[in-house]
């Protein structure tokens, strides 16, 4: 029922949850993850530039600018969506 969801397709403001690192990321992958984008993280969408590229997100503390190329490979599941019987 529910489409997957990448952080590419968030808008500034809107809180989610990381499910997954998509394959294919490679050395992007490593980077992000070393970077403490991890599976079960919440984060803040805190910009989006007005052509979409770069996102800025606020996770762990600290803000993260983040390409359009990079956050294709983030499956991310809505802040609220993660409690159950939340809609």
């Amino acid at each position: 029922m529910s489409n997957p969801k990448t952080l590419l397709e968030l808008k500034a403001g809107e809180t989610a949850v990381i499910k997954k690192m998509l394959p294919g990321g490679g050395a992007i992958r490593q980077r992000l993850l070393d970077m403490g984008v991890t599976r079960g993280t919440e984060f803040l969408v805190e910009r989006v530039a007005p052509l979409g590229d770069p996102v800025e997100i606020f996770i762990k503390g600290y803000h993260l600018a983040i390409r359009k190329n990079e956050a294709a490979f983030i499956d991310v599941t809505p802040a609220a969506a993660k409690s159950n019987g939340a809609k």
